[in-house]
């Protein structure tokens, strides 16, 4: 569910008219809904009522700060994955020991920033980390919260781009060589060994994947407590889907996710962290475009719009579907037509449809790209020299721009030309 529904033939967000924030501030933009953030916040939240527990959102899938404030004053805690996302979550007002850093390739800078600053564990992915993590906290004379991640080598039946738990792919320590890892950590006198992190993939739209994996990590647990050590938290990742589309089956909802984790790790006692991203932001979010031509092909028709592929690149990385509707909602009866609806840039990848039935439309008009608040603004970039985007955040009847699109002054005048030059 979210909060983008029409009203009286107009596409609103909340209380809010689409078309009215488009006059606003222009197009393209995001347009993201408190409402849809909150609910989906507290489902998960909820799914593991009864259990010790924090949901931690990963915030790589939207990370501004106006969101994470809402988020975080709801309870959540946050999932980074680099010194710039650390920051982030601490200038939003999120406390140090709601902060939970995970990644690959933890520098020893971002390392001594989370733990001066405060850090609720960090994910360790390798040893050579783990050796990283340990020299800092000695450096610094305190102790660093860690859990291993174990890469369980379960098929996430997910994209290739975004899996993340098979052994081919370049996370976690093998779940084979665990207890050996384990042992080597305990060893390690900057480090606390609190726990157990996995995390399959992302965009996972069956629990079956999440069942074995949670069964290996069961398993290893008691593993490692019989061997000697404290596991007294469960880092389970995130990963569950999102419907991209309103016509196919809707992924397993987060009270079957929650049961799901009560049933296979519940006998354990430990405290369970979750950490999802996309599921939270993306049906919270639009982007909202505008037609610029329409063109006839020999054997097509185009929507050109002004939005394009460095604005949302999924469909171009991921080949992935979003469904778009007009701002407008057409009049009954109108027959749909095909159209290839492209962006701008010049590249033949930046097609975000090739014969999506849509209603007629026409230069100027709004079209919206449902489910993108997820990965959409924080993947953008300003290739062919395009400013980004804004992000318009929306309360009730309200709306704010809770980050502008810069002038093409200020784009340019960030590159500095050389003297010799």
């Amino acid at each position: 569910m979210d909060h983008f529904l029409y009203r009286d033939g107009a596409l609103f967000a909340e209380d809010v008219p689409v078309a009215e924030i488009a006059a606003a501030v222009g197009t393209p933009f995001y347009v993201y809904s408190t409402a849809t953030l909150l609910r989906h916040f507290r489902l998960f939240d909820e799914a593991l009522e009864g259990t010790d527990h924090l949901v931690c959102y990963a915030m790589k899938a939207a990370s501004n700060q106006a969101i994470l404030k809402t988020l975080a004053s709801a309870g959540a805690g946050m999932d980074v994955v680099s010194q710039g996302e650390y920051l982030r979550a601490r200038a939003a007002g999120v406390p140090g020991d709601r902060i939970v850093f995970s990644g690959i390739g933890k520098t020893s800078e971002e390392i001594r920033v989370a733990l001066t600053g405060g850090i609720r564990q960090f994910n360790v992915e390798s040893e050579p980390e783990m050796a990283v993590i340990n020299a800092v906290a000695l450096e610094l004379g305190v102790v660093a919260p860690i859990t291993v991640r174990v890469n369980p080598d379960v098929d996430a039946k997910t994209h290739a781009k975004i899996a993340t738990g098979k052994s081919e792919n370049k996370f976690g320590i093998p779940i084979a060589r665990a207890t050996e890892v384990y042992a080597h950590a305990a060893s390690l006198p900057g480090l606390d060994v609190i726990g157990i992190d996995v995390h399959i993939g992302s965009q996972l739209t069956d629990l079956e994947p999440f069942r074995l994996a949670y069964q290996k990590v069961a398993e290893l647990t008691q593993t490692l407590r019989t061997a000697g050590h404290d596991i007294r938290r469960l880092d389970l990742g995130g990963g569950l889907g999102i419907p991209y589309t309103r016509s196919n089956a809707a992924p397993p909802l987060p009270v079957e996710y929650g049961q799901l984790i009560k049933d296979e790790l519940g006998h354990l006692n430990c405290e369970i962290e979750i950490e999802p991203g996309r599921l939270i932001a993306g049906n919270a979010g639009l982007m909202v475009s505008k037609v610029i031509y329409l063109k006839n092909g020999e054997d097509r028709d185009f929507l050109i719009l002004d939005g394009a592929m460095n604005d949302l690149l999924r469909p171009a990385m991921y080949d992935a579907h979003h469904d778009i509707v007009p701002v407008i909602e057409p009049a009954p009866g109108l027959e749909p037509r095909p159209y290839d609806i492209v962006g701008p840039v010049c590249e033949s990848g930046d097609t975000f449809a090739k014969g999506r039935l849509m209603p007629p439309l026409a230069s100027g008009d709004l079209v919206a790209f449902r489910s993108a608040g997820a990965y959409g603004a924080v993947m953008a970039s300003e290739y062919n020299s395009r400013p980004l985007i804004p992000e318009v955040l929306v309360h009730g009847d309200q709306f704010a721009v809770i980050r502008s699109r810069p002038t093409f002054d200020e784009m340019i005048n960030r590159d500095t030309i050389p003297e010799w030059l």
